[in-house]
């Protein structure tokens, strides 16, 4: 009697489970690239690229877009290594270029994806003025602060500690940090808030500073952008995907102001 007792309790709560917590019900999926989630709408984030237009960027210092440089390729954005971009009559590559958002921005939090091909070199630059940076050789090069991003294995600029992926380029070296392998994404963030900055890499703050310190002030007299006038002015700046001729890919692209 007792047995049976037990086998109805066991039948009872079995049906209950199964009326509470149905087997066809899926769990709620993430969001895929290129995407805001509802916490990200919520918390201000905005998107630079949906995964379908490029329209938020122009080529700087061009009235036309480069977009025989730059193209979307699945759902990332792709600068096309120069030797495999278009050619002019002599054999020798077109004018590929910089992007730079449409918009310019004061302070805030810039987020990435990106991926570099084999012993490839490129960036992220900010604070950039276009003005500032069509008045100078090369008129399509942004000046601004870098992010860079780097082959650290293959390429030659490994050499330096300033010049390897996620340093403040030039100026100050990545610490702590785990980069991910050729071909495999990066996660990056950029934060600006008046003098401080902020990069970070896969999770880990990386680089960490203020343009208004003494410390600061002596890496910078080091750097190569020492004698630029207005370089290191804070602006409502635009922020770069740089064209240093190596593949590269760039994907969920995120601001929010702070």
């Amino acid at each position: 009697m007792r047995s049976r007792s037990f086998f109805i309790l066991f039948i009872v709560t079995a049906l209950t489970v199964f009326v509470l917590f149905p087997a066809c019900e899926k769990p709620q999926q993430e969001s895929g690239p290129n995407s805001l989630s509802e916490a990200e709408k919520t918390a201000g984030w905005t998107l630079l690229f949906d995964g379908k237009s490029l329209d938020k960027w122009h080529g700087l210092g061009q009235a036309s877009f480069p977009d025989e440089y730059w193209i979307i390729e699945g759902d990332a954005i792709k600068k096309l290594a120069q030797k495999d971009g278009p050619k002019m009559p002599d054999g020798q590559p077109k004018q590929g270029g910089d992007l730079i958002t449409n918009e310019a921005f004061d302070n805030y939090e810039f987020s990435f994806e990106w991926k570099i091909s084999e012993g490839g070199n490129s960036g992220i630059k900010y604070n950039v003025s276009e003005e500032l940076s069509t008045s100078r050789e090369p008129v399509h090069g942004a000046l601004g602060w870098e992010y860079q991003v780097l082959d650290d294995e293959n390429h030659s600029d490994n050499v330096n500690p300033t010049h390897r992926a996620g340093s403040l380029y030039d100026i100050l070296p990545p610490t702590n940090k785990t980069l991910k392998s050729v071909g495999e994404w990066n996660q990056s963030r950029i934060v600006v808030n008046g003098t401080h900055g902020e990069h970070w890499l896969n999770g880990t703050k990386v680089v960490e500073y203020d343009t208004d310190t003494a410390e600061f002030d002596s890496l910078y007299q080091k750097s190569k952008y020492f004698k630029i006038e207005g370089f290191r002015e804070k602006k409502t700046g635009h922020i770069v995907l740089q064209d240093h001729a190596d593949a590269v890919w760039y994907r969920n692209l995120k601001i929010r102001e702070l």
